[in-house]
């Protein structure tokens, strides 16, 4: 594949990515979610964000469906945490977007 080029899956799961953060409560998740070393109960999000826990659990899913989130489930909590392998595939999807020569990636993380 030339790096010019992409076919229509990979650009379809890079919208999706795309996508999953073009939201400013998302990056915020994000942004506090990776300051983290342990997964986050919903309960701690929503008290650091000073929103209401649906509009956080909806922004929390839409960030787990794309990946960029783990979930666990802890007793009666749901605990969340920065999906590791969407450290490096994530920037990396980003660089061969802009030009830099890197392989496209199949998800967050993937190599």
């Amino acid at each position: 594949m030339s790096e010019t080029s992409l076919d229509r899956e990979t650009v379809e799961e890079y919208a999706r990515w795309f996508r999953a953060l073009a939201d400013p409560i998302r990056i915020r998740i994000m942004r506090f979610l990776s300051s983290r070393t342990d997964p986050v109960p919903v309960g701690e999000i929503v008290a650091h964000l000073r929103l209401n826990q649906s509009t956080v659990s909806h922004h929390l899913k839409i960030l787990h469906t794309a990946r960029f989130l783990t979930r666990r489930r802890s007793g009666a909590s749901i605990r969340y945490a920065v999906n590791p392998r969407c450290v490096t595939g994530f920037p990396s999807a980003a660089g061969l977007l802009l030009g830099a020569p890197i392989r496209p990636l199949r998800e967050p993380g993937a190599g």
